[in-house]
């Protein structure tokens, strides 16, 4: 005769589910037309959500196309997609507007992320200085990202270094916002800094106690 599980058996089997990933909120930002929203379409698990509006042809005559011909659309809020790294991990995904009238709402978009990956484009490396500018004054680790338009990059990765005045211990890196192994990998190096900033912070703070 086969025996009723005893009630130490079920109370382990309880405690064994499986737990939610932990949500990690992280940021993709840049300048106008450098990438955003296709790198979180290239990544996200779910459809993107986006708030594109289509470029008139007064935002034409305000923003530059010279480079992105083809762009018909442009985020006016912000871009949100995720992506879950392995069962202890989800990214939510958060992109930023890309022209300088809409950085009023950098702030809310930010508010809470671990890190951001700064998208630049070496065609137009003048746009990107805000965007490296507001993440190291707001002290949110971040990484840099070449996104290689067409394959190709017009300035090696000291250059762009020397040119956006990136400090050396900011990561710098090509990549390419269309495929998603590259965005991945961009995004994880995000996730490097972030804990390496959140391990050096415990330990400065271990050392203050202990000293004090």
């Amino acid at each position: 005769m086969v025996s009723a599980p005893s009630p130490t058996h079920g109370t382990h089997s309880a405690t064994a589910v499986e737990q939610p990933p932990v949500p990690v909120k992280l940021v993709i930002a840049g300048g106008f037309g450098v990438g955003k929203t296709t790198a979180v379409g290239a990544i996200s698990e779910i459809r993107p959500l986006t708030t594109e509006a289509a470029i008139t042809e007064v935002a034409a005559g305000v923003d530059d196309l010279s480079h992105t011909p083809d762009k018909t659309t442009t985020t006016v809020a912000m871009d949100f997609g995720c992506v879950t790294i392995d069962p202890t991990l989800k990214l939510y995904l958060f992109g930023t507007p890309g022209q300088d009238r809409f950085g009023f709402m950098w702030d809310d978009v930010v508010q809470g992320a671990l890190g951001a990956l700064v998208i630049v484009d070496t065609r137009r490396l003048d746009d990107c200085y805000a965007a490296v500018d507001y993440f190291e004054h707001k002290d949110i680790p971040f990484a840099v990202a070449v996104n290689a338009f067409d394959g190709e990059v017009h300035h090696d990765l000291d250059e762009v270094r020397w040119a956006l005045d990136v400090s050396d211990h900011i990561p710098l890196l090509v990549f390419d916002a269309r495929r998603t192994g590259s965005v991945r990998d961009a995004l994880l190096v995000v996730l490097e800094a972030a804990l390496s900033r959140a391990e050096s912070t415990t330990e400065s703070t271990a050392e203050s106690t202990a000293g004090g």
